[in-house]
């Protein structure tokens, strides 16, 4: 049975289950929501999706699951891939997902919105540079972490690496250049290179160039 993956490009969270689907081989398709005319914000969305009005949402057969860390939990439970090969490994990866929801996906997300996707007149100057000050934190917690590292956790891709990496391959400026950071731009590189990965605007449906 194919899985359907409500989401959108521009979702860094979706992107983050896309890529996990894409890269394990599985069969899912995209259904796409659109989010910049408000169907997450419906009554139908609310009701029949996501109660909590967000993509991404998995459903395979009789399941339906959002959140993207679940998502990913439970790919890796139930089809085998980018989990960690002991008890250790995966108390770690979730930590990573944890700390990446917290520190660098929820900024970076909120930073590239409010630079990109807002009128120019109304994007706020200094909740920008806050969101900004927290992800260069954020870029040099993880750098220093890949220094002499091929992945955050264990000698494999994993789920810490497929949520981490989500927002950075963006095209929209939001405060992030690889340039800065060697060990993230390496990283990044290496999971491009791997058999399958796409680009979001490639993975799912939905671009900035839709609205233009």
């Amino acid at each position: 049975m194919t899985m359907k993956l409500y989401c959108f490009g521009e979702s860094g969270h979706s992107y983050k289950a896309a890529l996990a689907l894409e890269l394990a081989g599985l069969a899912w398709e995209p259904v796409f929501v659109d989010f910049f005319s408000g169907a997450t914000r419906g009554e139908a969305f609310r009701s029949d999706i996501n109660e909590m009005g967000e993509c991404p949402v998995l459903v395979d057969g009789g399941v339906t699951l959002s959140q993207s860390a679940v998502i990913q939990q439970y790919l890796s439970e139930t089809y085998g891939n980018f989990g960690g090969t002991t008890a250790e490994e995966n108390r770690e990866i979730l930590r990573w997902q944890l700390w990446d929801n917290h520190k660098l996906s929820s900024n970076a997300g909120l930073c590239r919105f409010l630079m990109n996707f807002l009128p120019k007149d109304t994007r706020p100057a200094e909740v920008i540079g806050f969101l900004q000050g927290r992800l260069k934190a954020a870029y040099a917690v993880l750098d220093k972490h890949l220094e002499g590292r091929d992945w955050i956790v264990g000698a494999h891709l994993s789920n810490a690496d497929l949520t981490c990496c989500s927002y950075l391959y963006y095209p929209e400026p939001f405060g992030f250049d690889r340039a800065d950071y060697p060990n993230i731009d390496a990283w990044l590189s290496r999971i491009s290179a791997q058999p399958g990965w796409k680009h979001p605007y490639d993975l799912m449906p939905g671009n900035p160039s839709d609205r233009a």
